[in-house]
């Protein structure tokens, strides 16, 4: 009697995990980080200031069709970072965090030529990535003027003040 009841507890131990496993739903989280491009060079400096409450946009898109899967908004902390929960396998998907308000008007110009406001995220597990945590490259706004220290910044980096090497 005892040997049947452990059998069937362990049985219904295991249905149950089979259960677990078989609900269980993708969650992945986007990192990333926003600040305010001071000397409007489309990369971080020195200079630089991370951005407290700006808002960035997680969208997914079809490859095929071009449907939106995902659509979520997220605000940035007081160090620039925000987080972004993800439901789903996205695999078939086109997913980028996109900047969508800067927090700052002196510094809430965006290059739509460059590439410091969109950051394309692997949202899958069939990457090879075990860590759900994907990370976004660093996404930028340009303040309207530079800062008067950027001269002496992009000497430091081997550049002139246009950019060019020196």
């Amino acid at each position: 009697m005892a040997k049947s009841a452990i059998m069937l507890v362990s049985a219904l131990c295991f249905m149950s995990l089979l259960n677990l496993a078989a609900c269980k739903k993708d969650r992945f989280f986007v990192e990333g980080k926003v600040y305010c491009d001071t000397c409007r060079v489309q990369f971080f400096t020195k200079v630089s200031k991370f951005m407290e409450g700006a808002k960035v946009k997680l969208e997914c898109r079809e490859i095929e069709g071009g449907n939106v899967t995902l659509n979520k908004e997220a605000v940035t902390d007081k160090t620039g970072s925000y987080n972004i929960e993800a439901d789903g396998d996205h695999e078939e998907d086109v997913c980028e965090v996109s900047l969508e308000k800067s927090s700052d008007s002196d510094c809430d110009e965006v290059t739509e030529g460059g590439y410091a406001h969109k950051s394309r995220v692997s949202i899958t597990s069939n990457s090879g990535i075990t860590n759900p945590v994907r990370q976004a490259n660093p996404l930028s706004f340009m303040k309207k003027e530079k800062v008067p220290e950027c001269k002496e910044v992009m000497r430091e980096l081997g550049f002139d003040e246009f950019g060019l090497p020196v």
